[in-house]
């Protein structure tokens, strides 16, 4: 467990070789100050005032070699981050500059900070609650606008929020069962039909927060879209006209693309890991032959699979040998070359109702095709979408087993049994939305939660 009362630090920015113009190395705890000041030189006529911006050096008290040029920004218990004496000291980015600051604050007491502690100590200090910590992990690590803004709704608190409210709901129908058992004589009888409507509704409340963990996982992760095909249909093309670079070779030759190429977009607040595989068809190139097989592991795995059919030679043999495979997986029919078109694809058409018309080269039909993706989304994975909530993957089995647990109270009055065997299950749900919000902590959940969290947060 987290020991509160030790000065921890760590570096609190990303540090990359000759990149980096600003590193700032953090300091949280008691000690926090007094490190500081012994390695810290600056105008001696300036007074250190919490909030306050001082410049000066770092210097080694001991050898009294200057480490770097810094900004110092003390903010002292309780107006910080973790509630505790806090001093971060803005250096020279890059490797070596804030990587000998902070070997200097652990020489002289403070301890490495573990991955998240200070958002830890923040939360064990009451200055956040658990799901605005999980929201500022899910902000650092946002790929989006859109699940930056999911982020920060739920550090504002608009996730605990409606939680806190159902908890409190279910601790007053606590309350009230829990007084007909110890004053059943001095209380009228309880009123079941009441207790059951109460529950119906915390449990509608609960399905609706819950429907939101496909769309959290969704602009949280991304979806993997595998571009599949014959060689030669255009899928190169298609990539580089999709994300206006040419990260794909793109010649007349069949065969080009050896292997699985990447390109990262954003469609609709979504982030998209967009593959462009190699070219199916049986050849005797080994190394064709080793990017056919990839192509195939990655369209097995992707989350929506883009056929693409070249339009002017129609529907073939090949095409259908890739499609038989695939045609169970969610596939959308992307037909390029459509400026090029001679026979007639009525037929394609009416087997393929989910498909977009494209001329890649020229760079046409690429709106239509992010917005046929977007609608095969909202269609088969996200719902709720009008809420600026998402729950995580923890929140969402922690809330279905209250949901559950509710349910197994409504069963209880259905099977009339007794008001002892309604506060066991509604005690279980008490607590399982408590452990969501932070009010119901154990060491095990902590350490699997700020486990995720880089260092320095």
């Amino acid at each position: 467990m987290i020991q509160l009362g030790t000065t921890i630090a760590a570096i609190a920015t990303a540090i990359v070789p000759e990149q980096g113009s600003i590193g700032i190395v953090r300091l949280s705890g008691p000690e926090a100050v007094a490190i500081a000041q012994r390695i810290f030189r600056g105008r001696k006529d300036r007074a250190w005032s919490s909030h306050q911006v001082l410049y000066g050096h770092v210097v080694d008290p001991n050898s009294q070699t200057v480490i770097d040029e810094v900004l110092l920004l003390p903010m002292l218990a309780p107006r910080s981050y973790t509630k505790e004496d806090v001093v971060e000291l803005h250096c020279h980015g890059g490797l070596m500059p804030v990587q000998q600051v902070l070997q200097l604050c652990l020489s002289q007491g403070a301890k490495l900070a573990q991955p998240g502690e200070f958002t830890l100590r923040a939360v064990l200090n009451g200055r956040l609650e658990l799901t605005q910590a999980e929201s500022i992990a899910d902000l650092v690590g946002a790929k989006s606008p859109q699940a930056a803004q999911m982020a920060l709704a739920g550090l504002q608190g608009k996730l605990a929020q409606p939680i806190r409210q159902i908890r409190a709901q279910c601790l007053d129908l606590l309350a009230e069962i829990e007084a007909r058992l110890d004053f059943a004589d001095d209380l009228p009888p309880l009123a079941e039909a009441g207790i059951h409507t109460a529950l119906n509704q915390l449990l509608e409340e609960l399905e609706i927060i819950l429907s939101t963990a496909n769309r959290g996982e969704l602009l949280r992760t991304g979806l993997k879209v595998a571009i599949v095909g014959r060689p030669n249909v255009g899928k190169s093309s298609l990539l580089n006209a999709w994300s206006r670079t040419d990260r794909a070779i793109v010649t007349d030759l069949p065969g080009t693309t050896r292997d699985v190429v990447e390109s990262s977009l954003v469609v609709g607040g979504i982030p998209i890991q967009v593959l462009d595989t190699a070219g199916m068809r049986d050849t005797e190139d080994q190394v064709e032959k080793i990017g056919v097989e990839r192509s195939r592991q990655a369209a097995s795995q992707a989350d929506l699979v883009l056929f693409v059919l070249d339009a002017q030679a129609g529907w073939t043999e090949g095409d259908q040998a890739i499609y038989e495979p695939l045609k169970s997986r969610p596939l959308l029919l992307v037909i390029n070359k459509i400026d090029l078109a001679t026979p007639d694809l009525t037929p394609i058409l009416e087997q393929f109702p989910c498909h977009v018309k494209t001329a890649a080269a020229q760079g046409t039909g690429i709106t239509e095709l992010e917005q046929a993706i977007l609608e095969q989304v909202h269609q088969g994975q996200v719902t709720a979408a009008n809420l600026d909530i998402a729950i995580n993957q923890r929140q969402g089995a922690t809330l279905t087993q209250a949901w559950q647990s509710l349910k197994q109270v409504q069963q209880a009055i259905a099977e009339q049994l007794p008001l002892d065997f309604w506060t066991i299950d509604l005690r279980a749900a008490i607590t399982a939305l408590g452990e969501v919000t932070g009010e119901e902590l154990t060491e095990s959940m902590l350490a699997r939660i700020f486990s995720q969290f880089c260092i320095g947060k």
